[in-house]
C-alpha cells in the first residue's frame, strides 16, 4: 500500500512555482488538490467583482454620513457663535435656572404654581 502524500500544503506554501508544477507532474494526488485550488480560485473571480461593488457602495454611505455630520456641527455651531441671544445667555460653567427659561418663579428660585 502507498502512503499518501502530504506535500502539496507545504509546496504551495512555501516553495517557488516551478518546483510545484514539477511535484505536480509526478504526484496525481497533489494534482486532485490542485483541481480543487483552480475550483475555488475560479469561484472566487466569479464573485470578486460583487464583492468590490458592494465594497464601493459601503465606502459611499460611510462618506456620505461623515460629510453630513461636518455639515450639521458646522450649522450647529455658526448659529451659536453668530446668535448673540444664544451667546449672551450661555457661559462657559454657567447652568441656566428656571428664571432663564422663562417660567415664574418665587422669591427663592423655585416655579410658581398656581
Amino acid at each position: 500500500m502507498k502512503d499518501k502524500c502530504t506535500k502539496y500544503e507545504a509546496l504551495f506554501t512555501f516553495s517557488d512555482e516551478e518546483y510545484l508544477k514539477s511535484h505536480l507532474k509526478d504526484c496525481e494526488e497533489c494534482q486532485k488538490e490542485q483541481e480543487k485550488m483552480d475550483k475555488v480560485s475560479k469561484l472566487l473571480q466569479e464573485v470578486k467583482f460583487e464583492l468590490i461593488k458592494k465594497r464601493r457602495s459601503t465606502a459611499k454611505a460611510k462618506f456620505a454620513c461623515a460629510m453630513l455630520a461636518l455639515l450639521m456641527s458646522g450649522t450647529l455651531l455658526g448659529i451659536i457663535n453668530f446668535n448673540q441671544d444664544v451667546s449672551d445667555i450661555l457661559h462657559y460653567g454657567q447652568t441656566l435656572s428656571s428664571e432663564d427659561y422663562g417660567f415664574p418663579v418665587d422669591s427663592y428660585g423655585l416655579i410658581m404654581v398656581d
